[in-house]
């Protein structure tokens, strides 16, 4: 029996496609959860990062808020995941947390910590006369923020954070070392089976590939109708 032979007997008599569709929507919901979560958290440290009149309690907390985008900037995901799975939860007693909402939580700190300066970046491109006539129509630096500064800010940083997807979706293969079923448990465990390791690995590319295509489709075809409506 060849090594296609075998892929095929693991994947399909065995039933090892289970885990590969399983693999599949728990790689998708580490990625959109991540980059949900990455959002909100990056947004939060960007308008913080930018703001001119801080208090003390703000000064303090931008000083933490830089730290944590330090750390998860400095450092590989996978060394994120280990260290805090097996490192800081067991410091307080967590050890043997659900591995998969702990994955979903690093990994969305980690798609924070560059959601920040993206957010940042675009809230920097706004021209200083947008704030400037906002604060002459009579609105405060929190109501300019809000409804005339981040809306345009969000809208220039739409394709960045379009590109954090997709380069979360592939950062989640590392999700297995913390014991999480995702795609490339699937496949790692479908090899193990049958000791064959070369197809069922050639496949796992396969399909973080298509994967990737058809996110980086989405994403461009958004861009290009963000780009239309600019032009009306």
């Amino acid at each position: 029996m060849d090594k296609l032979e075998i892929f095929y007997t693991q994947l399909i008599t065995k039933g090892g496609y289970a885990l590969v569709l399983e693999g599949i929507i728990v790689t998708l919901v580490l990625a959109i959860c991540g980059v949900l979560i990455g959002i909100l958290v990056g947004t939060l440290c960007a308008i913080l990062f930018t703001k001119e009149d801080k208090n003390r309690f703000e000064r303090v907390f931008e000083v933490i808020c830089k730290l944590y985008v330090g750390f998860f900037r400095g450092t590989p995901i996978v060394v994120q995941l280990l260290f805090i799975y097996f490192v800081i939860l067991p410091l307080f007693g967590l050890a043997g947390s659900n591995a998969l909402l702990v994955a979903i939580g690093i990994f969305g700190l980690n798609s924070g910590a560059y959601v920040s300066e993206i957010i940042r970046g675009g809230i920097l491109s706004v021209d200083s006369g947008q704030n400037e006539a906002a604060r002459a129509l009579g609105l405060d630096s929190k109501q300019s923020m809000r409804f005339v500064v981040f809306p345009q800010a969000l809208k220039n940083a739409l394709p960045n954070l379009g590109n954090e997807f997709v380069t979360l979706l592939k950062e989640t293969s590392v999700a297995n070392y913390v014991t999480v079923h995702d795609l490339t448990y699937a496949f790692k465990t479908i090899g193990s089976a049958s000791y064959e390791y070369m197809v069922p690995y050639f496949f796992l590319a396969l399909c973080y590939l298509v994967l990737v295509i058809v996110a980086s489709f989405i994403v461009k075809k958004y861009e290009r109708r963000l780009r239309k409506s600019d032009k009306r």
